[in-house]
């Protein structure tokens, strides 16, 4: 079975239109034409956008000259409400500080250090799981559970069913329904003056996230004041200097970072894990063998090396669906793109859906193949044009994180239940916050014998 993707849209199409099917689903936006173009030119009355697919344009722009690339304003706008000024939206100076002083949380011994929180969390998504095997269920909002359970046990040493952290996974997915996936400002012009007519409901969900992130956040630094804080990813990042100027995140900084670990480790997981699993659902002999490589996953980080297969499957997940499918920078001088004019101001789109399922880049790049990254062909593509977490000094800095995460998850749930695809639900592919199914994506649960994996 070929894995779904969003229908194209007709090549030429008014500008009105496109506006329209943009802020619906920016994938179902494009045209077939860019799974096949090294670029591609999108002109609108107030500014020009261009779509690179070139893997030496995306190298200039993400690795070799990223201070001349900065993130775009007018997409990272309307995240402002929920994020602030965090890492995943600042610029420059700004951003250089942040990361010298959030990436020592996620260097390799950390991980190691979070590796039983991540653990204890998918045995807990077993053992919910189940409770439900009598009929379908529709797995993403279990593994958005299993994610936003990750995320608060290595942040904040506390589990999902804690009632802060209860109250913000609830209120995240209530802020989810309201928020536009653009705002205004991707499209218009408008003065920094302007109001940005969020929605109501909008501005009341991400006030009510931030208000329970502060709490939890002035907690901990009130724990950290006493010498009773617990040494997880919140204590790192709150007690690391920056090596540069000596400084600490203040309590505003700190919940503006928390915010965006939330969304960027609980969205993009739920995301990729979803995914991963509705693909073994349709591929049972890849099911087969990961089910049977999970007996190796013990419980010391090093047995994470026993899981060879369930990591190739991971990363054939992320390359058909990104999280984040597409990411935007600005051109802040002027520059010639494959002898194209690009003048500042000029909006870059890094495509990482087209990217990874483009097809003078990868060998039939629509099917699922976890095979591939063992082959040398694949892994000539994936060192071009794989980018699930970006690339260059933006990359993720939760990538190592994540890709031990979807591994277990993986691995845990898998070596529990056997999965099958629910017939006449094939789930469509849109882009909300990340790469998420239009009506969910619906798989049947059963135990596995005992003896099995």
């Amino acid at each position: 079975m070929i894995p779904p993707k969003p229908p194209a849209r007709p090549r030429r199409i008014s500008l009105w239109r496109y506006m329209r099917l943009f802020r619906r689903d920016i994938l179902s936006a494009q045209p077939a034409h860019l799974y096949h173009a090294w670029m591609a030119e999108f002109r609108t009355p107030f500014f020009r956008s261009y779509m690179i697919n070139d893997p030496a344009l995306v190298r200039r722009v993400l690795n070799e000259r990223p201070d001349d690339f900065p993130k775009s304003g007018r997409v990272t706008e309307g995240l402002r409400l929920l994020l602030g000024q965090s890492v995943f939206l600042t610029n420059g100076a700004k951003w250089k500080r942040q990361r010298r002083i959030i990436d020592p949380a996620f260097e390799g011994g950390r991980l190691r250090d979070t590796f039983p929180a991540m653990l204890a969390a998918a045995d807990a998504a077993v053992a919910r799981l189940g409770t439900m095997t009598e009929g379908p269920i529709e797995i993403e909002a279990e593994a958005s559970h299993v994610a936003a359970d990750i995320i608060f046990r290595t942040l904040f040493s506390i589990p999902i069913e804690h009632r802060l952290a209860g109250e913000v996974f609830a209120a995240f997915h209530a802020h989810q329904r309201s928020q536009q996936i653009l705002n205004l400002a991707a499209f218009l012009p408008l003065p920094t003056w302007m109001p940005r007519l969020f929605r109501r409901e909008a501005r009341a969900t991400a006030r009510h996230i931030r208000r329970l992130i502060h709490e939890l956040t002035a907690a901990r630094l009130a724990e950290i004041a006493s010498g009773s804080a617990p040494d997880d990813l919140a204590t790192k990042i709150m007690t690391t200097t920056d090596p540069e100027t000596g400084d600490r995140f203040d309590l505003s900084e700190m919940f503006d970072q928390v915010a965006i670990f939330f969304l960027a480790g609980h969205e993009t997981s739920a995301s990729a894990q979803s995914w991963a699993l509705f693909l073994l659902a349709t591929h049972p002999e890849w099911q087969d063998r990961v089910a049977n490589e999970a007996s190796g996953l013990g419980r010391s980080f090093s047995s994470l090396s026993n899981l060879k297969i369930t990591r190739d499957v991971f990363r054939e997940a992320l390359r058909l669906y990104p999280p984040v499918p597409m990411m935007v920078r600005e051109a802040a001088r002027p520059e010639e793109f494959r002898a194209r004019a690009v003048a500042p101001g000029g909006q870059i789109v890094i495509s990482p859906w087209h990217i990874h399922r483009h097809e003078r880049l990868w060998d039939n790049p629509d099917a699922f193949d976890p095979a591939r990254w063992q082959s040398d062909a694949g892994k000539a593509s994936a060192r071009e044009a794989f980018l699930p977490f970006s690339s260059g000094p933006r990359v993720c800095t939760g990538a190592g994180f994540a890709m031990v995460e979807g591994v277990v998850v993986l691995s845990r749930i898998v070596g529990a239940f056997r999965i099958e695809a629910v017939e006449g639900r094939v789930p469509v592919p849109v882009a909300h916050l990340t790469v998420r199914a239009q009506d969910g994506i619906w798989l049947r649960l059963t135990r596995r014998d005992s003896t099995a994996g």
